[in-house]
């Protein structure tokens, strides 16, 4: 390669690595702090940031579940799991009902088609097809479960370092309201759920007259007891001038105890939970390894003997 080629590889290869440490130290932190406030992800629509035929089936989920006749009910129980799990979407209640339709129509084909290929009979494939039925409309529920009680587990875990980092904000003059954006901020790479419902919380104290009301629709769309404490927590402060500072850290001093003393309980109990499969699984493997070979050779023995008379 010539010179001239050497100078103009040197000259993009210096301009690529200067665009790119601008980008990462400079652009980046500014978008960052330029989104904040903004809106979370589960207030928007489903189909935001996803690929077309995600987004199509996605519509085609919604479209079924508003042709049932319950999806209709937004005061349900199933809204407030669905709003427990993360899925705040206004329609995300009829794509819940749509999966629950669309699986319950899949479960049904299957078990029909395996049942008519085994038995060659469509009356017998009747049992087969209703089960199929019922598995796939309940099991949306079981999963909306796992994952709501998953979520409420994230939060818990982020609620020491929320705490933590909310004291900071207030001890160094912030009000409440700033106070937990800076904690939102603050959070969003280690605990992003607890961010959004903090970002979520700011959204709302700005736009609501009352702050014990948003204080109180922050404990209630989340149904996690830490939660609720912390919002009586903030309302009783807010009602009764007493210093967040003091109240706040004691309350995070309180939480770290509470999850020191829930490991040790759990760790505890490991001895108990074992018990099962030792004695099931693992003991009856010892005994045939160690008795098997001299109850073989007894058995071998005793044929002798008795051949022998």
């Amino acid at each position: 390669m010539s010179e001239a080629g050497l100078l103009i590889s040197l000259f993009l290869f210096v301009m690529a690595a200067v665009t790119a440490a601008g980008y990462v130290f400079v652009l980046r932190p500014q978008e960052a702090e330029r989104g904040d406030a903004r809106i979370p992800a589960q207030l928007t629509s489903p189909t935001n940031g996803r690929s077309p035929w995600q987004a199509v089936i996605i519509d085609m989920f919604r479209l079924m579940g508003e042709a049932m006749p319950g999806s209709r009910d937004e005061n349900s129980e199933l809204r407030q799991r669905l709003i427990a799990a993360g899925y705040r979407w206004p329609s995300a209640f009829s794509v819940f009902y749509g999966i629950k339709c669309a699986l319950a129509l899949a479960m049904a084909v299957a078990t029909g088609w395996v049942a008519t290929q085994m038995k060659g009979d469509a009356l017998g494939a009747l049992v087969p097809i209703v089960c199929g039925v019922g598995f796939g409309y309940v099991a949306p529920d079981i999963l909306l479960g796992y994952v709501a009680k998953s979520r409420a587990g994230r939060l818990r875990r982020g609620l020491p370092a929320a705490l933590d980092l909310m004291v900071l904000g207030i001890e160094a003059g912030q009000a409440m309201d700033q106070a937990i954006l800076d904690t939102s901020r603050g959070l969003r790479n280690t605990h992003f759920d607890l961010a959004q419902e903090f970002t979520r919380l700011h959204l709302e104290l700005r736009a609501s007259s009352s702050r014990a009301d948003s204080l109180r629709a922050f404990a209630q769309r989340n149904q996690e007891p830490e939660l609720r404490k912390i919002a009586n927590l903030l309302i009783d402060a807010d009602r009764f001038g007493t210093g967040l500072g003091p109240a706040l850290r004691s309350h995070a001093k309180y939480l770290r105890i509470r999850f020191r003393q829930g490991a040790q309980e759990r760790a505890r109990k490991i001895g108990v939970k074992l018990i099962f499969p030792v004695f099931f699984l693992i003991f009856p493997s010892v005994i045939l390894v160690t008795l098997g070979p001299a109850l073989i050779m007894v058995s071998n023995n005793l044929k002798k003997l008795l051949n022998g008379f």
